[in-house]
């Protein structure tokens, strides 16, 4: 039997595992993204604010003095492998294929996540949400939800592009503790089912236990979560998904391996907000 596979096959299995990853949830669309990157470095620039001065007539004009500043990204390579003898037979069964294709996918996706929450939790915000708000040592409530967005209302970020990361159980909070007769119930029952991703104003990504972290949590149950504007956070890209699929003779099996490089790193600190809930 021939150990090579032909290149026809590389690429079905390579764009099968595109079409999965990119079907799945991810929080690289929430935030600004960089690809393509050449070295091993992303800078992503800072603006600062200026201020409008009043026009005298005849006078020189006043500069706004912005200040531009640079946050840099270091990039990190990433594997998601597997040794799989499925390929060495002469007709390779669909299905198999497909549940290697869903852990691969899978795998990239989850560590693509966690860069970014890595990288919120890095974050030297001084904006925070504590766990008594709503109650003392509450878990995620809508009180905790307008205070994340009265902060950021008060730095003046923008309402457009603005997302929250929470926890599956901080979710089925959310629920329980509004009542059934309230706007906010109405809200929350619609984003518990699916039909809606909003509510005031944030674009919500719901995750659950994670063997790479996750959404840290702490001896005393207290679990951070974060609500952000898109341009707060950067990822950068310099090796996009590729699949290799190599006989390894001393294994006799495909080493079947995606790769990338990438990274992601907090830009302002202004635009992110932690969120402490207590979780029982």
């Amino acid at each position: 039997m021939s150990i090579s596979l032909s290149n026809a096959f590389v690429t079905l299995f390579d764009a099968e595992v595109k079409q999965a990853y990119q079907g799945k949830a991810m929080l690289v669309p929430a935030v600004r993204q960089r690809r393509g990157v050449e070295g091993s470095t992303v800078k992503f620039p800072k603006v600062g604010r200026g201020v409008a001065t009043i026009r005298v007539p005849q006078t020189d004009v006043t500069p706004l003095n912005v200040g531009f500043s640079t946050v840099t990204l270091t990039l990190q390579d990433y594997n998601a492998a597997e040794y799989s003898d499925i390929f060495s037979q002469a007709k390779v069964n669909f299905d198999e294929r497909q549940e290697l294709v869903q852990v691969v996918a899978g795998a990239m996706g989850r560590r693509q996540d966690q860069m970014i929450l890595d990288a919120l939790n890095a974050s030297s915000t001084s904006l925070t949400v504590a766990n008594s708000i709503g109650g003392a040592t509450t878990n995620m409530n809508v009180a905790k939800l307008r205070e994340a967005k009265r902060l950021l209302d008060k730095g003046n970020v923008p309402p457009d592009g603005r997302h929250i990361i929470i926890h599956g159980n901080g979710l089925a909070n959310l629920l329980s503790e509004t009542s059934v007769t309230s706007t906010d119930f109405n809200s929350v029952k619609a984003l518990v089912q699916g039909e809606i991703n909003t509510f005031l104003g944030f674009t919500f990504h719901v995750l659950g236990d994670r063997t790479e972290g996750g959404l840290p949590i702490d001896g005393s149950l207290d679990r951070t979560c974060y609500a952000f504007h898109k341009d707060a956070v950067g990822y950068g890209e310099g090796i996009g998904m590729r699949t290799e699929i190599n006989y390894i003779a001393e294994k006799t099996s495909w080493l079947v391996n995606e790769v990338f490089s990438a990274g992601a790193v907090a830009i302002d600190d202004e635009g992110i907000v932690k969120i402490t809930c207590r979780e029982t």
